[in-house]
């Protein structure tokens, strides 16, 4: 489990990276809610088949209707959320702790950027391979 001190870090470079995005896509975020959890619950986990404690195998997630695939039929489907979880976040960017090469911060930083672009990615359309072909995957 994080701390708060943790938390704050991490929230910290979160506002970071979305203060390094285009206005274009922070406009995006106006439309689309972004919910920040320590781990996706239990539930969730099983609804997408993944084993119910593997709370920090998932980093992020879109719901909702992408961009490319919208309907007036049924626009209640359309807003969803973009969800990042800072455990999964801090497990992929190997936690908080130094290596040669960059800082923990360095790290977790450049993961909360993959992860947010790779779930704004899916908002738009693109599926997991146009993401790995771009590097967010």
């Amino acid at each position: 489990m994080l701390d708060d001190a943790e938390r704050d870090l991490f929230d910290a470079l979160l506002e970071e990276a979305l203060g390094m995005l285009p206005p274009d896509l922070l406009d995006l975020l106006d439309e689309v809610p972004l919910v920040v959890d320590d781990e996706p619950e239990p539930g969730l986990l099983i609804e997408l088949g993944m084993d119910p404690s593997a709370g920090d195998e998932l980093c992020g997630l879109h719901t909702g209707t992408a961009h490319t695939e919208r309907s007036y039929e049924s626009p209640v489907e359309w807003r969803g959320n973009i969800r990042l979880f800072r455990r999964g976040i801090l497990a992929e960017a190997g936690g908080w702790g130094d290596d040669p090469e960059s800082t923990g911060e360095e790290r977790v930083f450049t993961q909360i950027m993959i992860t947010l672009l790779h779930e704004i990615g899916h908002r738009f359309g693109l599926d997991d391979d146009d993401l790995d072909r771009l590097g967010y995957a």
